[in-house]
């Protein structure tokens, strides 16, 4: 959804996937004085933001197509290019827009680092065994408020897939994920069930899997990626903070 621009909660909802449904619905919408909203209009938020940066919105039913800066197609042509780049750079946070969203972003700002073997450059003997073979993208994120029960999880697993998918695309392997938190918090009503959560004995991990013929990033769909070996413990409910 964000790699798309997409900003209509409803189609994630259609996926079962309910992390929007609070913060699109009519009653909150209204309270951000936003009541002129059709339901799950979350405004210009994180992939509009990605994708249409400084492009006036209208609604999540219009056409923004070649409207604002598409940061995410710039980062990746940096990455294929000019990989030494330090300005690799997606931000979500436009204060011209933070009173349109439904919610302004948490995790706000992104940088792509392409690894550079110091080795490769260097004048080495040819029987000198060295790898220069790494290549590999990583992403470190910026979050300004960290919700560490229901949104850091699902944060996490947000990045790690987009730094796959940025990496394949690229010709890059994936890299490193980097966390960065600014306000880390525990919400009471949360207490209890991370309690329980931090008591359980970790399972081994399962293995992501992501369609090997996919090269660009629009190309993807749902079924493009697949989880295998996830064997999860029951879920604990927790209430979203509004």
């Amino acid at each position: 959804m964000s790699c798309e621009g997409n900003t209509n909660a409803i189609d994630l909802e259609e996926k079962d996937i309910h992390i929007w449904d609070g913060n699109g619905s009519s009653d909150f919408l209204d309270k951000r004085g936003l009541s002129h909203r059709d339901e799950g209009d979350l405004g210009p938020v994180y992939g509009f933001q990605w994708r249409h940066f400084g492009a006036e919105y209208k609604d999540m039913h219009a056409d923004y197509s070649g409207q604002g800066v598409d940061q995410l197609a710039d980062c990746i042509e940096k990455i294929k290019n000019d990989p030494n780049n330090r300005r690799i750079i997606m931000s979500a946070w436009n204060p011209a827009n933070l009173d349109l969203m439904a919610l302004p972003p948490c995790h706000m700002f992104c940088q792509f680092y392409v690894s550079k073997n110091i080795y490769s450059q260097l004048d080495l003997n040819a029987d000198d065994q060295v790898d220069t073979t790494k290549n590999e993208l990583s992403c470190q994120m910026y979050q300004r408020s960290a919700d560490m029960g229901l949104g850091v999880p699902f944060n996490i697993a947000s990045y790690a897939l987009l730094t796959h998918m940025v990496a394949q695309v690229t010709g890059r392997k994936p890299g490193d994920f980097i966390h960065t938190v600014g306000d880390a918090h525990v919400y009471l009503n949360h207490i209890d069930a991370l309690t329980e959560e931090i008591g359980r004995e970790p399972r081994d991990f399962p293995v992501f899997k992501i369609n090997p013929n996919k090269e660009h990033i629009d190309a993807f769909e749902f079924s493009d990626f697949e989880v295998v070996g996830y064997v999860p413990y029951k879920a604990i409910k927790m209430k979203m903070a509004v």
